[in-house]
C-alpha cells in the first residue's frame, strides 16, 4: 500500500506532471508546505508523485506559476472506496448475505458418517443418533457436547461396547466399538484332511485330530494328512480334523505371450470444465459442449472451501478431459516371455490362494510362431495342500 494508514484514511492521489518546468513546480509545491511523496521521473521523462486528496487541491497556484499540466493516473484510500461501494451498494449488500449465509451453512450438520460397525447396522445406530439430535441439516450449536452425546448414544446401543462422536467441519462422525462375542463357529462333521495334490511336505500344525505325516514326507493327492480318527479299533472316536499343511507343489502352465501389445498414449491435448459444488451436487459454469476426442480420460479436482478449520459444504470440482490413443508397441522376444511368466503366476496365485510363496520357475520349453511365443513353464510353490474329506460315524450300529 502506498503511503502510511492515516493518508490512506484521507485518500491518495497518484498525479502525473508535464510540460512546463515540472521540477520547478514540485520543488514550489514542497516549499509551499503541499504533501508529496514518492516522487520519481516516468518512461517520458515527466514526473509523478503521490499526494493526498487535500493537498491535491492545493497545487493549483503552483501550476499557474510553472506552466505545467497534471494528470491523476490512480486513487487509493478510504474516500475512493466508500465512493465505490455507494455505487455498488448491491454488489456490498449481496457480499454481506453472501458471508452470513456462508456462516449459516457451517453451522449446520451436513453428513452424519458411521465408522467401526460389522454387526450393528448403520440404520441402528442412526436412529439412535437421531434420537438425540444428530441428523441431516442440524444447527450444530444446538448439540450437546461431544462426549455427553456419545454415553447417550452408547445406553441406546447394547452391543455396542464403546461410542465415540466427533465433529469434523460440517460432518459428524460416529465411531463405533461393538463387544466381543466368542464366535461359536458351525458344528463340523466328523472328517480327515487330506492333500489336495502331490506334494512334499513342509510344514504341519495339527489343532485337532491325528498327525500322519512329518516334514519332509512326500505325499500324494488324496492321502490322509491329519486322520479325524482317534483311539484304537475297539474303541474308536471321529471327530472333525482341524488344522494346516503347507508343502512344496509343482504347477505346469501352457502360456501364449503375443509379441506385441496396446498401451494407452496422451496426446496432449485436453480440455478443463469447471463446476460449482453445493452439498453433494455439482453444477457446471465452464467448458461446456460434448467431448471432440474420440477417446478420452476424466481426471477430476475436487476443492471445499475452509473458514476456521471447518470444511465448508461447498467449493468447486475441476474436470479434465484427456486425449488418449491407443497404440500398439512391439515387443521383444524376452520380453514377451517374462510377461508369459508373469501371467502364469498371477493365474496360480489366483488358485492356490494369497499366501502360496512361488520358489522357482523354470522354462521348460519356448516356440516363437506366427507374432506369438509359445511357453512350457514349471513353478515350484510353497502352498497350502489341505481339503476335507468326510468321515461317515458307525458308532451305535
Amino acid at each position: 500500500m502506498k503511503g502510511t494508514w492515516m493518508q490512506w484514511m484521507r485518500g491518495i492521489v497518484t498525479v502525473r506532471a508535464r510540460g512546463g518546468d515540472p521540477e520547478a513546480f514540485v520543488n514550489r509545491a514542497l516549499h509551499g508546505g503541499v504533501e508529496l511523496w514518492s516522487i520519481r521521473r516516468g518512461s517520458g521523462g515527466e514526473l509523478e508523485f503521490d499526494t493526498t486528496v487535500r493537498h491535491f487541491f492545493r497545487l493549483r497556484p503552483y501550476l499557474k506559476r510553472t506552466s505545467c499540466r497534471i494528470h491523476v493516473t490512480g486513487r487509493e484510500g478510504l474516500p475512493f472506496w466508500i465512493v465505490k461501494f455507494r455505487r455498488r451498494v448491491f454488489f456490498g449488500v449481496g457480499m454481506i448475505i453472501f458471508f452470513v449465509g456462508l456462516y449459516l451453512l457451517s453451522s449446520l450438520v451436513w453428513s452424519v458418517q458411521v465408522t467401526g460397525n460389522i454387526r450393528l447396522s448403520d440404520e441402528q445406530i442412526l436412529q439412535a443418533a437421531k434420537a438425540e439430535g444428530i441428523h441431516h441439516l442440524q444447527w450444530s450449536f444446538k448439540l450437546e457436547d461431544p462426549a455427553v452425546l456419545a454415553k447417550r448414544i452408547a445406553a441406546r446401543l447394547p452391543d455396542a461396547a464403546w461410542v465415540g462422536v466427533k465433529k469434523k467441519g460440517t460432518s459428524i462422525i460416529i465411531n463405533v466399538v461393538e463387544s466381543t462375542k466368542p464366535d461359536r463357529g458351525p458344528a463340523l462333521s466328523p472328517r480327515h484332511l487330506i492333500a489336495s495334490a502331490d506334494a512334499v511336505i513342509t510344514e504341519i500344525q495339527a489343532e485337532a485330530g491325528r498327525p500322519v505325516v512329518k516334514r519332509n514326507m512326500r505325499v500324494q493327492k488324496g492321502d490322509i494328512l491329519i486322520s479325524g480318527t482317534l483311539g484304537n479299533e475297539t474303541n474308536m472316536q471321529t471327530i472333525a480334523a482341524k488344522g494346516e499343511v503347507r508343502g512344496i507343489v509343482w504347477h505346469e502352465y501352457q502360456v501364449v505371450s503375443p509379441l506385441s501389445e496396446k498401451v494407452k498414449v496422451y496426446t496432449g491435448e485436453s480440455k478443463i470444465k469447471w463446476n460449482i459444488v453445493i452439498g453433494g451436487r455439482a453444477l457446471q459454469v465452464s467448458g461446456f459442449g460434448g467431448s471432440r476426442y474420440a477417446s478420452f480420460e476424466v481426471v477430476q479436482r475436487e476443492e471445499r472451501a475452509s473458514w476456521r478449520g471447518l470444511r465448508l459444504p461447498i467449493g468447486r470440482l475441476k474436470e479434465t478431459v484427456l486425449e488418449v490413443r491407443q497404440d500398439e508397441r512391439t515387443l521383444t522376444k524376452e520380453e514377451a516371455i517374462i510377461k508369459g511368466i508373469q501371467q502364469a503366476k498371477a493365474d496360480l496365485m489366483t488358485k492356490a490362494g494369497a499366501d502360496a510363496v512361488v520358489l522357482a520357475e523354470k522354462l521348460l520349453h519356448e516356440k516363437t510362431d506366427n507374432g506369438k511365443v509359445y511357453l512350457k513353464v514349471l513353478l515350484e510353490v510353497e502352498q497350502s495342500i489341505v481339503t476335507e474329506m468326510p468321515l461317515v460315524s458307525t458308532q451305535g450300529e
